[in-house]
């Protein structure tokens, strides 16, 4: 990288911004607002205090003139060189905080050009947003909620791919308590895409002083792109002039809950387009009953939207939510997955008289935060000392979004410092220790400075290839340490003050070492043959050249070496389990006839089951064999090929704790799957199902069903190669044999579902109340979203409650997870056990199986147990169980020889179950109030 001037170093490097609490009485506390490219404090119409970022050292700022803008802080506006280069503000924050940040940009043509900028805007490491100008007179606004985890923040923009990167404002605000808390904020932003006021009696928005946290709160009559459109007919704007009770959750401003719409017609029904989006979102609805209606009067509506059926189950009923009237309740879902056309409607149930009511909407998208580089806390306290240093004074992470201009970094997720490129930056003193931290350091250029004193000892860094410490003022000798650097080939020390003997392990190395200058340096004796080039004090210049040129040809000989086999070893093919070399199964499975399904199953007479993937049928083969066919659906399967890839994978799969797969057959646009029969139906239908009423399960079956199950996960994370992960792991996928064994179903469907749609979409796939959240929100599927679920399975077990009820949870809770972790927690066991098992279990073994449970279910997955984990624990809850039974009969030796598989009658079977395939994770989602 060719050295800068520092000149021009000066006009591309940035600055850093300290945060200015104004004494001024009109300051808000813990406000603090930005006027980019002014040049005077000022208080504006609505009582904020601005202050001009006067304190930056680089940049430009210019003024500019937009018809209908006539607000001050939007008059000016500073800009930034269109480079490769990042200029950041950073802004001191109380850590443990919550904060809304909140940038600006109103390109007004400040440059003449009338091209339009693009450019990105970053919080620290994380990439925020990308700025897209697409008017001049159209101020672009972005917003992130987050919690702050250090003394400050850096905010920088970036990557100018058209104009230069320029901002007009800079807002911070913040939250007092446990506004916007979320159970993912240590690893996630809320990035803002709609805050909406129902009912607004204008196109003004409410914000400051109305709403003590500053947030902007659009009126739903406001016609711009990207917001609401398709209002339904028969909305009606109502309003109060009653106090509203707001105290509670996020603290929604009492102005906006004053008003509302009504739907006249039964609904109201809009589409939302949603900045950002697709993603995961978090998502808030806020109600206060405005309306005065007489005592035969109701007023109860639900939430429906078309791609979630299950959400509209619960039914809202405001002043009963909220305890009374003229007081907000704030049901929503703190993890979904949302489109960027968002539809949705609320429509009145058949027993209320009076159609839905909406005060306000709150719709924010998930960030995932970027730890940033592993070298950030080095490096700082590399700089900390040089903070005057023009060098010095670049913010943010030194590799992510982009690099400092004086640094190379590495492409791994948490990239580290390979390269530092201090020439000549008139830098004194002695060299950083702290550079000798960098462990993934290869070429370090400090040449041309003005350093003394010794060189330190980089035998940490161990990638070290190029060291240029020459024309400084470096003393004492050349270190023997040098030589445990296993990859060092270049080594500049010339023109230094240094003495001593060179180390006779350098003079027998293949490296290009200079220290000529050095007067009191004196070459040592050196042994063998190694090739070495070496430029002692007489060698001229032209030796020197010969000397670089020799050592570029051996380093790029050297590069493409490693290149080649690098290349080599990662093109050696992977193990799979599925090696498929044509779109025709292998021999392994069993090709049936369509005549022959046909036959068995009567035409497909006798429905069993139904789910995601198709429609199961019972059926008999001619030797009396039982089977149940999966008539997949046309989009099951992207192809012949993927079909036949999965067929080969489920024939190669044998456990006797997975549902035996028999053979398949297509012909035609038909795709079907033959499984072995399952006598007893699913697991679900025993706990909470038709089955509960002929003969509920004991304790120590269920036990034995848990077992069983969880040994056919083990061998699908364990004993396959690769890994096998279910993704749709519930209790309507455990089936029961007639000896009451249980077997997995449907592994590997929903895999192929996901992959085999499209390479690149980023849709989860999965059953509500089983989604594992963190799955949901980072899309990195791992063997623990399957203990996720299978600890929801154990608590079904233990409870005989569905995984999602509108019942039986209580008003404030949906989900068995939210329920049982209440009770558990506070010690109440008693709570969540069925009362279909009487009374008949050890409380230890109950005990040992609800603690697992949890633990299946932590947020995040490496705080789960392994499934071989869980197979330990309900094998000891077993035998607790076992002895609890012997002492309870007296008899322990007929309780060693008896079986507990007892058989049930026979009953449908359900492959596929019924339960609906969501974007959505009700397993943390709130319809309830928050």
């Amino acid at each position: 990288m060719p050295i800068m001037e520092t000149g021009l170093l000066l006009y591309s490097l940035f600055f850093f911004v300290f945060l200015l609490f104004h004494a001024s009485s009109a300051q808000v506390p813990g406000f603090v607002s930005f006027d980019c490219g002014g040049i005077e404090n000022f208080t504006d119409d609505i009582g904020l205090v601005w202050t001009p970022d006067t304190q930056l050292a680089y940049g430009e700022t210019a003024n500019i003139s937009v018809s209908n803008e006539t607000r001050k802080q939007y008059m000016t506006l500073r800009h930034f060189p269109a480079d490769s280069r990042k200029y950041c503000y950073t802004l001191n924050v109380i850590s443990r905080t919550r904060y809304l940040l909140r940038a600006t940009f109103l390109y007004g043509n400040f440059d003449n050009y009338n091209v339009y900028p693009k450019f990105d805007i970053s919080l620290g490491a994380t990439h925020w947003s990308t700025i897209v100008i697409s008017d001049a007179g159209t101020i672009e606004v972005r917003e992130l909620i987050f919690l702050a985890l250090s003394p400050t923040i850096s905010v920088c923009l970036s990557n100018a791919t058209t104009g230069q990167p320029f901002i007009s404002t800079l807002e911070l605000r913040q939250f007092n308590g446990s506004v916007y808390y979320t159970d993912f904020e240590a690893h996630y932003y809320l990035s803002v895409s709609a805050r909406i006021n129902f009912g607004a009696d204008s196109e003004v928005p409410i914000r400051y002083p109305d709403d003590p946290f500053d947030r902007i709160w659009e009126s739903d009559s406001l016609k711009k792109a990207n917001y609401l459109v398709d209002v339904a007919a028969g909305t009606k704007k109502v309003s109060t002039k009653m106090p509203i009770d707001v105290n509670k959750d996020e603290r929604p401003p009492e102005k906006v809950m004053q008003t509302a719409v009504v739907g006249t017609n039964g609904s109201l029904t809009y589409r939302l387009n949603l900045d950002g989006f697709p993603g995961f979102g978090w998502a808030v609805t806020y109600f206060a009953e405005i309306e005065d209606f007489g005592s035969d009067q109701s007023r109860k509506f639900r939430l429906v939207l078309p791609e979630h059926p299950e959400i509209s189950k619960a039914v809202v009923n405001i002043e009963e939510n909220a305890l009374g009237k003229y007081r907000v309740y704030e049901p929503g879902y703190v993890n979904l997955t949302l489109p960027f056309v968002l539809s949705f409607k609320f429509g009145k149930t058949s027993d209320s008289s009076l159609g839905p009511l909406l005060n306000a909407m709150e719709i924010n998208k998930y960030l995932e935060k970027n730890d940033g580089s592993l070298d950030g806390a080095v490096i700082s306290n590399v700089v900390s000392p040089y903070s005057s240093a023009d060098w010095a004074q670049e913010g943010g992470d030194p590799c992510l979004p982009v690099p400092w201009s004086w640094v190379q970094c590495n492409s791994d997720p948490q990239p580290k410092i390979v390269k530092i490129l201090l020439s000549r930056k008139n830098i004194t003193g002695n060299i950083p220790s702290n550079l000798t931290k960098l462990t993934g350091l290869v070429e370090l250029w400090l040449d041309g400075n003005s350093l003394n004193g010794p060189i330190p000892d980089f035998t940490g860094c161990i990638d070290l290839k190029i060291i240029h410490l020459e024309d400084n003022q470096l003393t004492g000798g050349l270190p023997s340490s040098l030589i445990n650097l296993p990859n060092l080939r270049e080594l500049y020390v010339q023109n230094n003050m240094l003495s001593g003997t060179v180390p006779a392990g350098l003079l027998n190395r293949n490296l290009v070492l200079n220290y000529s200058g050095n007067l009191n340096l004196q070459k040592g004796d050196k042994r063998g043959s190694h090739m070495n080039i070496i430029i002692g004090s007489s060698v001229g210049a032209a030796v020197l050249l010969i000397a670089t040129i020799a050592s570029c040809l051996f380093m790029s000989k050297g590069k493409k070496k490693y290149f080649e086999q690098e290349q080599l070893e990662h093109s050696q093919p992977v193990q799979r389990l599925v090696p498929s070399k044509s779109d025709a199964p292998t021999e392994a499975a069993h090709c049936f006839t369509l005549s022959e399904i046909e036959d068995a199953t009567n035409k497909f007479e006798k429905k069993i089951g139904s789910g995601g993937f198709g429609v199961v049928y019972y059926g008999k083969m001619k030797d009396g064999k039982e089977i149940a066919v999966k008539v997949l659906t046309s989009n099951s399967f992207q192809g012949k090929r993927e079909f036949a890839n999965e067929v080969t994978l489920l024939s190669r799969i044998h456990h006797r704790n997975l549902v035996q797969f028999l053979g398949f057959c297509q012909e035609g646009e038909r795709s079907m799957l033959v499984y072995e029969f399952m006598h007893n139906g699913t697991l679900k239908e025993h706990l909470y199902g038709p089955l509960t009423r002929e003969r509920s399960i004991n304790w120590i079956k269920r036990l034995e069903v848990a077992e069983d199950a969880a040994k056919g996960i083990e061998y699908l994370h364990t004993g396959c190669v690769p890994a096998i992960i279910h993704r749709d792991l519930k209790s309507s996928n455990i089936l029961l044999d007639k000896h009451m064994r249980a077997k997995v179903s449907d592994f590997g469907l929903s895999k192929l579902a996901v992959d085999g749609a499209s390479h690149v979409s980023s849709i989860v796939r999965g059953t509500v109340g089983y989604l594992d959240p963190e799955y949901y929100i980072s899309q990195q599927l791992t063997d623990k979203s399957d203990v996720y679920s299978f600890g929801v399975i154990l608590l079904e077990l233990i409870s005989g409650q569905e995984a999602i009820s509108n019942e039986s949870f209580g008003v404030n809770c949906r989900n068995i997870v939210q329920w049982a972790k209440l009770h558990i927690e506070s010690g109440d066991i008693q709570g969540i056990i069925d009362p279909l098992l009487h009374e008949e279990f050890d409380i230890q073994s109950m005990w040992k199986i609800a603690e697992k449970a949890l633990m299946c279910v932590q947020p995040h997955g490496h705080m789960r147990p392994s499934i071989s984990e869980v197979v330990k624990e309900i094998q000891d809850a077993i035998s607790i169980e076992k002895e609890a039974v012997a002492a309870r009969e007296g008899n322990s030796d007929e309780m060693s020889r008896n079986s507990l598989h007892s058989s049930l009658n026979a009953c449908s079977m359900d492959l596929g179950g019924a339960d609906n395939y969501l974007s959505i994770d009700e397993s943390i989602a709130r319809p309830a109030a928050r």
